[in-house]
């Protein structure tokens, strides 16, 4: 029965992992639902739409008017794509790319008209010459359009609220007094508007007048008054359903905008990286993943097989879910997806290790993996919560790339929980079953030296400290000569964008071989970003910001080399894509993910020593992959966050690994057992794991930096380098900083 059971197994196993991987291949029906040519990918790997608006009106803009607008247009274009990118073009222009999206006009149809949003008295509709109906809403209600101006209404004070007085519009869904589900739209007003809505609600109760809300001139929504809205806090009732409510609550968001906007263009841009980005991580995966196969059944045996196999049904299975999710890939999600094949991976190593451990024992194959399974259980869990934790806070806080780097990693997290834990199992106990019984293909945990890592504290922390203030002095030291102390990119501080309509329909490839080049010599900027009109034989290219002498001369090197019209060459200064208040929001869903962290460990191991260490170790390696990128120049730009979540992501998961060694070891500790002897202990057991994990992950980033495009290999360099340090400090300093907390600084607690 049990032969037959593990037969079963493996045939199910096999057979999952080649029907997935077809549906990877070639999809399901005529729609190819599943399919990896399916997935959506962001601007960098396959282009878009690009919209750029004017703001409406004869006097510029301020700063903050235009700061605030981009950063609400940001959101609202989020619903496209995560990876949307908004910026400033002049100082009167907002630019708008939308990766995955090639009908610019759906796309303006659905934007309308941004800052034409008002909330307007209704006398007694039907009477009134300000408004004419013109047919019914999809609620029923009748449709009235404007029928006076804005500036006639305002005059005549009907106008209640402007777009600007809502802060936020959400829709949701509440019970009516019959208990039955009701859709509404809940609005949140700031100071100004609260007070104005005071005052007209008050008054349109007394009156029994509407209070419509019109954008584009035409009414979207007919509420009535029911009382005096005095709070700040409005609900608009009457949905049919939810897309209903979104719908509404999408059109309030986007007629909040300070600044009136009318289109000025609108064009289908191609990818930035082209497709030999695509192709190249592609092969590095392929080959980075046979190589940690190869390495995992040498080094592993029966175990490392099983692991090689389950890893072939984790990644189809990822690629499924990034699919069905309408996950937007980019190179932050690429992060993403190299850093949970590297935690499914590690959840193996942690497993294979205690099985080892119980051979050593003397236990049988069938107990040691019985037991092994148990005792890994717990770290496994934490490790990967503790970064799932980190991951949904990204998601949901983040804004842009942080996004989609935060949904490959939660769905990466989430399956190689299941293929370490339940996929690899099975396929263990499969074998066993078919009389894979010798605890030779298993192998035997060996005596290791035992380390005095905390004995060597002082060095390890000396290191540290002198790599991290080599970096503030090497940032010092190039803001005080003029450059900024990191080598921002245009994400970051802007630049000047330059549209060159060539004489043939040059390929990206061509592209970046014969022009590129030529543009780096010129302007010295190693990050030039190139993209393709469709339709055209227009080519944007994307520096730092030029000078008037460095303009001329990129005139000059179009004209020479490849016989362009001077004339049509135009060029206009951007602002950055990551806008003040993106950066803001990162810092924040950082700070929240790391407060979010250290709160499960300090619940989790009854100890808020536990998680003060782990920040700390985490802090430690922010700052040294900081210093890697103030001394190697290597551009900061919006992949500079996914590596540095990468990393922390990475680098908790090691931490809680080796916390979770020392916790087992506390609760069997006598009187007579010295503390520093147990944390030793402790580092040394989970040393393999440590660096076998480190080496694997390692491994595939290391290919992907080989075979990458230039893009491609200065994410990789960093994260190298964050791997390194990562390994590091989980092994050098988590344990000590835990240790001087609890013998130096606090008591041990109870």
């Amino acid at each position: 029965m049990k032969r037959r059971n593990a037969i079963i197994v493996l045939a199910v196993f096999f057979l999952c992992t080649l029907l997935f991987g077809l549906m990877v291949i070639f999809g399901v029906g005529t729609e190819k639902t599943g399919a990896a040519s399916n997935v959506k990918l962001g601007l960098d790997l396959a282009g878009g739409v690009s919209i750029t608006y004017q703001a409406v009106g004869e006097e510029t803009p301020s700063a903050a008017d235009m700061s605030d607008t981009i950063y609400k247009l940001q959101r609202r274009v989020e619903g496209y794509s995560t990876e949307s990118q908004v910026y400033k073009e002049g100082d009167d222009r907002i630019s708008i790319e939308i990766p995955g999206v090639e009908d610019a006009n759906a796309v303006l149809e659905d934007l309308g008209k941004p800052g034409s949003l008002y909330f307007i008295k209704q006398y007694d509709p039907d009477h009134n010459p300000n408004y004419s109906m013109s047919g019914y809403l999809p609620s029923g209600k009748p449709n009235y359009t404007l029928a006076k101006s804005i500036e006639e209404l305002d005059a005549e004070g009907s106008i209640v609220l402007t777009g600007t007085d809502v802060k936020t519009a959400q829709a949701g869904s509440t019970q009516n007094d019959m208990g039955n589900n009701e859709y509404v739209v809940e609005l949140t007003l700031n100071d100004e508007g609260t007070k104005k809505f005071a005052d007209a609600t008050t008054e349109a109760v007394v009156n029994h007048d509407s209070i419509m809300i019109y954008y584009d001139g035409q009414a979207v929504s007919v509420p009535n008054v029911q009382s005096a809205i005095t709070g700040g806090q409005a609900q608009i009732t009457g949905m049919s359903d939810y897309e209903e409510a979104e719908n509404l609550a999408s059109t309030i968001r986007i007629g909040g905008l300070k600044v009136e906007l009318e289109e000025l263009r609108s064009n289908v841009v191609g990818a930035q990286l082209g497709s030999e980005a695509i192709s190249t991580s592609l092969k590095a995966g392929a080959i980075g993943f046979v190589l940690v196969a190869i390495f995992m059944i040498a080094v592993y045996l029966v175990p490392g097989l099983c692991a090689a196999l389950a890893l072939c049904l984790y990644i189809v299975i990822v690629m499924l879910f990034i699919v069905l999710f309408d996950v937007t890939l980019t190179l932050p999600g690429i992060a993403g997806i190299i850093l949970s094949i590297g935690m499914a991976v590690d959840a193996n190593v942690i497993t294979f290790a205690r099985i080892r451990e119980e051979l050593a024992d003397g236990k049988s194959v069938r107990s040691a993996i019985k037991l092994g399974y148990e005792k890994a259980l717990s770290a496994i869990v934490d490790g990967n919560v503790t970064t799932l934790i980190a991951a949904i806070v990204l998601g949901l806080l983040g804004t842009g790339s942080i996004k989609g780097f935060a949904a490959t990693l939660a769905i990466g997290i989430v399956v190689s929980m299941f293929t370490a834990l339940v996929v690899t199992k099975a396929l263990m106990n499969a074998l066993l079953e078919l009389g894979v019984k010798d605890e030779k293909y298993y192998g035997k945990a060996k005596p290791s030296k035992n380390i005095d890592f905390l004995g060597k504290r002082k060095m390890f922390i000396g290191i540290s400290v002198a790599v991290i203030l080599i970096g503030f002095v090497v940032m010092a030291v190039n803001g005080i000569s003029g450059n900024h102390a990191l080598n921002l990119s245009l994400e970051f501080l802007g630049g000047t964008s330059t549209n060159v309509p060539f004489t043939e329909d040059m390929t990206l490839e061509k592209i970046d071989a014969d022009v590129v080049p030529l543009i780096e010599e010129i302007t010295g900027d190693a990050n030039v970003q190139a993209q393709k009109v469709a339709g055209t034989n227009e080519v944007i290219f994307k520096t730092r910001t030029l000078s008037a002498e460095e303009r001329t001369a990129f005139s000059d090197a179009m004209v020479d080399n490849f016989d362009v019209d001077a004339e049509t060459i135009t060029a206009e200064t951007i602002s950055s894509t990551i806008s003040s208040e993106m950066k803001s929001d990162a810092v924040v869903a950082i700070l929240v993910s790391i407060v979010c962290m250290l709160l499960y460990i300090w619940f989790r191991f009854k100890d808020l020593r536990f998680g003060a260490s782990s920040v700390m170790a985490l802090a430690h390696d922010v700052l040294v992959v900081l210093a890697f990128y103030a001394v190697t120049r290597i551009s900061v730009g919006s992949t500079f966050i996914a590596c540095m979540l990468t990393i922390v992501g990475y680098s908790i998961n090691a931490t809680v690994v080796i916390f979770d060694r020392i916790r087992e070891s506390l609760h069997g500790m006598s009187k007579e057992d010295a503390l520093e002897d147990l944390v030793n202990g402790a580092v040394n057991q989970t040393m393999s794991r440590s660096l076998f994990t480190s080496l694997t992950t390692f491994i595939m980033v290391f290919v992907l930096f080989i075979l990458g495009v230039s893009s491609i290999r200065e994410f990789s360099l960093p994260l190298m380098a964050g791997i390194i340090c990562g390994c590091y400090s989980s092994v050098c300093l988590a344990s000590t900083f835990w240790y001087l907390l609890t013998t130096k600084i606090t008591k041990k607690s109870a």
